[in-house]
């Protein structure tokens, strides 16, 4: 999103046109800035064999879905509901990467008669996967490296306390259970956390999983997960990917000098393609100012972006609709029924009641963790692309929030009550 001539454009086309169209509360996306991201990516590691899959729950729309499936690249899927969109949006199924935590080994067995390739966090489903399929199906294994890493605790994934991966001090049982059951082990996989900023962290994954790679033999791929950190405030410190691809591809060559055979190296950025394309676009319904505090209560809430509430996460906001007004400080809060803040103390050009304001940073994450809370409907997505805004989700209606729900007939129930009874 670009302030051109004194408004705001995505492509070209102005904000408040957008908003005008569709109504807010509303997400765009801006395909453009998921290209750059996707080749400032492939830039970064063109000198190994590189294989990218798009971690489909930072954002599950169809539309974008099939846009990455355009681009020539795979999909990492943590469900089988997001394994079915994958291979509906186009994606060969052979393409996408099931990497499921604690569920049904029932839910394994779907996604192998679905073709997808399966990514295994437990001994458990380990050793069933091996009674039931043998060498028959092949298989990765991810391995939690014992690394405190990343942002908010609730996305550091790869620490001893964690849920997530088998890890690497039982390696020994591992390989027995591998033995004994024939299992054909192609792949391993790492995932430290989300929102690291340093690639010592990805080095210190790579010589942990290098070390255990050592001891498959057969394999084909190691994946390396994500976790990429994006600005969420001007000036802040990212991930240097270029830094991260040179030292880290170097590793990997060597590693595979050693192996034998010239492996692939898998990543699977969400947050990284998607988070910076998004903007959440919502209007001034008030300005109620207290004796402390000037608030802006806007037509969206925490039902519809979670993050600053659930992670504490920062999101910049920008009065799109007065971007030369006066700077004021204001709290700008939602309309859910308990304490539903979307930043604090910031300073902003000044709001008006009617104002459309932009949350950046809105593309992971955001949509894909949305709710009906307070029988709230969901927002309308809106996806850019050569320059034209298209609707990609239609903003929910009432019908939405009783299509599934099934009414009881209480007058009935009780006159049947009655008539039974002696």
């Amino acid at each position: 999103m670009e302030l051109i001539n004194n408004q705001y454009q995505i492509q070209g086309i102005p904000v408040l046109d957008i908003c005008a169209q569709f109504g807010t509360p509303v997400y765009v996306y801006d395909t453009d800035k998921m290209l750059e991201k996707l080749d400032t990516l492939k830039n970064a590691f063109s000198g190994v064999s590189l294989k990218i899959k798009y971690a489909a729950k930072a954002l599950t729309n169809l539309s974008v879905l099939k846009f990455f499936n355009q681009q020539g690249i795979g999909l990492d899927v943590v469900s089988i509901q997001e394994a079915k969109l994958g291979i509906k949006a186009g994606f060969a199924p052979s393409e996408i990467l099931f990497t499921p935590n604690c569920v049904s080994f029932d839910e394994i067995k779907e996604a192998v008669e679905l073709g997808v390739f399966i990514n295994i966090d437990s001994i458990s489903i380990l050793e069933q996967f091996g009674h039931e399929y043998g060498d028959t199906v092949p298989c990765c294994i991810r391995l939690n490296p014992h690394i405190m890493a990343g942002g908010n605790s609730k996305i550091q994934v790869g620490h001893i306390d964690s849920k997530f991966g088998i890890s690497v001090l039982q390696m020994r049982h591992v390989h027995r259970v591998i033995q004994t059951n024939n299992i054909k082990v192609v792949g391993l996989h790492v995932h430290t956390g989300s929102d690291f900023l340093d690639s010592e962290v990805f080095l210190r994954g790579a010589n942990i999983i290098f070390e255990a790679a050592r001891d498959f033999e057969g394999l084909e791929f190691i994946d390396f997960g994500s976790g990429f950190k994006v600005a969420y405030r001007e000036g802040d410190i990212t991930t240097n990917i270029q830094e991260l691809g040179q030292r880290l591809s170097e590793a990997f060559r060597d590693f595979c000098k050693e192996y034998g055979k010239e492996l692939e190296i898998w990543f699977e950025p969400g947050k990284y393609l998607v988070s910076e394309s998004g903007h959440f676009f919502v209007k001034s319904n008030v300005i109620k100012v207290t004796p402390a505090t000037a608030f802006v209560g806007v037509d969206s809430g925490l039902n519809h972006l979670i993050r600053p509430m659930m992670y504490d996460a920062h999101h910049e906001i920008l009065n799109i609709s007065n971007p030369e007004g006066a700077k004021r400080v204001y709290n700008v809060v939602g309309y859910i029924c308990e304490t539903d803040t979307f930043g604090s103390d910031r300073k902003l050009n000044e709001v008006r009641e009617g104002d459309v304001l932009a949350l950046k940073n809105a593309g992971a994450y955001g949509m894909s963790m949305a709710s009906n809370y307070n029988s709230r409907f969901r927002p309308a997505e809106v996806l850019v692309y050569q320059g034209k805004a298209h609707l990609i989700r239609k903003r929910e209606d009432f019908e939405d929030i009783l299509r599934n729900q099934v009414e009881i007939d209480f007058k009935a129930v009780s006159i049947a009550e009655t008539v039974g009874k002696p």
